[in-house]
């Protein structure tokens, strides 16, 4: 086999890159994600290939993220579960990763992380597996009550109850962006976590165009219940974010607000519907779990710097937990400040 390498290419040759590929790396391999984040940020990123046209056989998408909270590191799928790398075969993979540590010495970051789909597979030398995190995705057939079939009665229950609630939902892109960051923000706050400037979601959504959705979920008397955020890619919706506000979680509004997002999934003749990343173990696993999706671990791949601790930026993490704690009980006007330059580092 002839010996494979890689080279670094531009923004307008990412543009270019081979579907079947950009598809298996996931939408953090779409360029129009890589201009939006650096739009948003400016981080600095490296679009490493192997091959280019039709004999591509490989890409990785690493952004560089610097910050005094949460240090100094490269990493694929900012802000995203999964993507940004992809191969063609076992080979190309290699040249790519051993490239990435290349890299991150040359720009003396901590650690490397890349994410991808396939957490059943042992990492190689020089990199370590943080096998925390599943995503969880649904096939979609034709007809959404064949769907509904597939679920436990106790499920289908919930659902149901959901529907007679008087929930509404509203799916759009900048006509909906205030009850959406507002929703979120407000919902992400409850869950003691920071969200993204409002800022953020405008240029998602002028950036990517008709690839991202937003959905609104609305009481029986118009007020924001929850939203929810999907990238549409290939034959897949991705579930970007999608929360509901405390007080409307006992009246299955986060069922109302899922079924309402896979029947539009499957009225755009989509096949798969990605529910996202959960930490393995956690309740809101338990919840995904109820729509009969395939569980898939995902490999979050680190290569450290020597002396370097592997990052435990997750609820395993007693300071995590002590920090989601405080967040949760700051006053909402400061959550707002200081949110979107805390998250900036959690990409």
């Amino acid at each position: 086999m002839t010996d494979l390498t890689v080279h670094y290419v531009t923004s307008e040759e990412a543009a270019g890159w081979l579907a079947s590929l950009t598809e298996q790396g996931g939408f953090p391999a779409l360029e129009s994600w890589n201009r939006f984040l650096q739009r948003v940020y400016r981080f600095p990123v490296y679009r490493l290939a192997v091959g280019g046209g039709e004999d591509m056989q490989g890409l990785l998408c690493l952004m560089h993220i610097r910050h005094p909270v949460f240090g100094n590191y490269l990493t694929t799928a900012p802000f995203a579960s999964w993507g940004g790398f992809a191969a063609a075969q076992p080979q190309a993979a290699r040249v790519l990763l051993e490239e990435a540590q290349r890299l991150a010495a040359r720009l003396g970051v901590e650690y490397v992380l890349v994410r991808h789909l396939n957490g059943g597979e042992a990492p190689p030398p020089g990199w370590v597996q943080m096998p925390h995190y599943a995503t969880y995705r649904v096939d979609l057939p034709a007809d959404p009550q064949a769907l509904m079939s597939r679920f436990s009665s106790d499920h289908r229950n919930h659902i149901r109850k959901s529907l007679r609630k008087g929930f509404t939902v509203r799916f759009g892109r900048l006509d909906l962006l205030d009850d959406c960051y507002a929703a979120l923000a407000h919902s992400m706050h409850e869950l003691g976590s920071p969200y993204h400037s409002k800022s953020y979601l405008r240029a998602m959504l002028e950036t990517l165009g008709g690839q991202v959705e937003c959905a609104v979920l609305y009481d029986e008397r118009g007020g924001l219940a929850g939203a929810g955020v999907f990238i549409l890619q290939g034959d897949t919706m991705h579930n970007l974010h999608a929360n509901i506000l405390r007080r409307y979680r006992p009246l299955y509004a986060g069922e109302f607000l899922y079924w309402s997002a896979v029947q539009r999934a499957i009225e755009k003749g989509l096949r798969v519907f990605d529910l996202g990343r959960s930490l393995i173990g956690s309740g809101n696993e338990t919840f995904k779990l109820k729509w009969q999706p395939r569980k898939q671990p995902l490999a979050y791949w680190h290569c450290l710097r020597p002396g370097a601790a592997l990052p435990e930026l997750n609820q395993k993490n007693p300071r995590f937990r002590l920090a989601i704690w405080t967040w949760k009980r700051l006053p909402f006007p400061l959550v707002r400040l200081i949110g979107p330059w805390l998250i900036r580092g959690l990409a």
